[in-house]
């Protein structure tokens, strides 16, 4: 079993813009004072950009558009949606958003299976949306997969029960906690986990502040530390510069690297920057319009491929 892929799923926006759907509930998302146009032509132009730098270096990127007519503003984060995995399994999840639910398309699917990739079921959660009950794919559930475990900090979008089934359908322990951030001067839950911790083969990015609840804090550590994995801890400061919402990569060469954003690399300290170089090559592009109205980063613009080829 991998823990990294050297392909992903990428979707390029159409009418990327500030979706006020999720802004709800997404205290990282700020109010561009730009037109929708402009700040979809500016997504497109970081995007492009990115998608560039993952190519140049090996890395399989399969590239769909997004559908103008179905006005989804937040399609630039598939990993939300959909998640691909070894066993030829795709699974399906219920979206907080309604107008995120639109991103949900059969044409996406079938695109990988164009690509030569094998699918042999569907599991799809997407029922749960009538109870209002959500699990956004990795951008909730963040999977060692080596280790057969499965890190997940609740939220509004982020449903424990759904959560506990999705372990038990996918065979791993599930590790629940849940992160906060001050809002206001309240403490309230990180809307996903992927963008408070990540995880790599042999280390853990993870800003251990969000977690007030000191037994669940020990509790991650001690499942990260069982695993062997060597921890990173981050302050709010550097996630809020999106520096837990990174992933790891192969080329198909075999090289690796971590992915992340020019604000997120930036805001790390030469430590840092030394144990994450310790284990693979940093990989970092501009994605401030992405960040700035999208409320997320790198990581949730990249839905890891792990199916077999066909």
């Amino acid at each position: 079993m991998q823990q990294i892929t050297d392909t992903i799923l990428m979707i390029r926006p159409v009418v990327f813009r500030m979706n006020e759907e999720t802004a709800v509930n997404n205290y990282f998302q700020e109010e561009l004072d730009l037109q929708n146009a402009e700040i979809n032509r500016k997504a497109q132009a970081e995007f492009d950009a990115f998608v560039e730098k993952l190519r140049a270096v090996g890395v399989n990127v399969i590239v769909e558009d997004d559908v103008l007519e179905d006005d989804t503003p937040d399609s630039i984060f598939p990993n939300n949606w959909v998640s691909f995995h070894k066993s030829g399994t795709v699974a399906l999840y219920p979206m907080f958003a309604e107008n995120r639910r639109r991103e949900r398309r059969e044409s996406t699917i079938n695109r990988l299976e164009t690509e030569g990739f094998k699918i042999e079921s569907i599991v799809d959660y997407t029922e749960a949306e009538d109870e209002g009950v959500i699990l956004e794919g990795t951008g909730s559930i963040l999977m060692d997969r080596v280790n057969k475990k499965a890190y997940c900090a609740l939220s509004p979008r982020a449903h424990e029960e759904l959560f506990i089934e999705f372990c038990e359908d996918f065979e791993c322990d599930p590790v629940v906690f849940t992160a906060n951030q001050t809002v206001n001067g309240q403490r309230l839950p990180i809307y996903h986990t992927n963008v408070m911790m990540a995880l790599a083969e042999n280390f853990a990015v993870i800003c251990l502040d969000t977690i007030d609840d000191k037994h669940e804090k020990k509790n991650v550590l001690r499942h990260l530390k069982e695993s062997k994995k060597e921890v990173l801890n981050i302050t709010e400061a550097q996630m809020h510069q999106f520096a837990g919402n990174m992933l790891q990569v192969r080329s198909t060469d075999g090289q690796k690297y971590m992915v992340m954003s020019l604000a997120a690399h930036k805001s790390l300290d030469p430590e840092q920057i030394a144990l994450i170089e310790k284990h693979c090559t940093i990989l970092s592009s501009d994605l401030e319009t992405i960040e700035t109205c999208g409320g997320g980063s790198a990581r949730c613009m990249m839905a890891e491929v792990f199916l077999p080829k066909s």
